[in-house]
């Protein structure tokens, strides 16, 4: 039995949904994984959220157990005894505690980066307004959601399920080495998007072969409530 290395709550997962062409991600694809289509269109998703209740190995670090988190990530398979896994990759996990960074990089070979985080949850009787904002040098980003306050379930075959259920991590070490790692958790329900707004320099913070999402809309824009999660033990594949 693979062993839990990390327990949290993931909560008030903002996902915006960007549709790219699948070259783009070619330099940061994995070995042995491909780009994962849904409908024959290849996504990255901007994804902010709040750690909460944060345990490594079972127990708590002071002062690292409820943080911010903002990444982008794009969504790859990978076949292993005649079974597709479906993961994400991440270009970037934007944290504000530099020992997280430090850890995620020596030790697991992501690429995380510290900056200056901050969140704000508006919770209404009939909406909410959801916030993450980050700084880069001197420019501020962030990026908020308004929604109604009912939980929905997520339709089956559908492109919130898609973003929604990989449970799988895959992150390229070398051009021939890959690492895995799964997350596990319940299937999640969403809120009704009712109005958003995304004021982020791509090109500053994820490098300029991304700048042209400054200029483009996402293809769909939704706000998961979460739940409990377990990261387990790595292992290269």
């Amino acid at each position: 039995m693979t062993k839990t290395f990390l327990q949290a709550e993931w909560r008030k997962l903002a996902m915006a949904n960007y549709v790219v062409d699948p070259k783009l991600l070619q330099p940061y694809l994995p070995g042995k994984t491909e780009v994962d289509l849904w409908n024959n269109n290849c996504y990255v998703s901007l994804v902010g959220f709040m750690f909460l209740n944060t345990k490594v190995i079972g127990f708590k670090v002071p002062f690292h157990t409820d943080f911010e988190e903002v990444n982008l990530r794009f969504y790859v398979r990978f076949k292993e005894n005649e079974v597709w896994k479906r993961g994400v990759v991440f270009i970037k996990e934007i944290v504000p505690k530099p020992a997280l960074t430090f850890v995620a990089n020596t030790v697991y070979g992501e690429n995380y980066e510290t900056m200056p985080m901050a969140h704000s949850w508006i919770l209404e009787a009939d909406e909410q307004i959801i916030e993450y904002k980050w700084r880069k040098r001197d420019r501020c980003h962030s990026f908020k959601v308004r929604t109604g306050i009912e939980l929905l379930e997520i339709s089956e075959g559908s492109e919130e399920e898609f973003i929604t259920e990989h449970y799988w991590g895959y992150t390229k070490i070398k051009n021939n080495k890959t690492s895995e790692y799964g997350v596990e958790h319940p299937r999640w329900n969403i809120y009704r998007t009712l109005d958003y707004n995304i004021d982020v320099d791509f090109g500053n913070v994820y490098g300029e072969n991304f700048s042209f999402l400054n200029n483009i809309n996402p293809h769909s824009v939704f706000l998961a409530e979460g739940s409990l999660i377990e990261v387990k033990s790595g292992r290269i594949v």
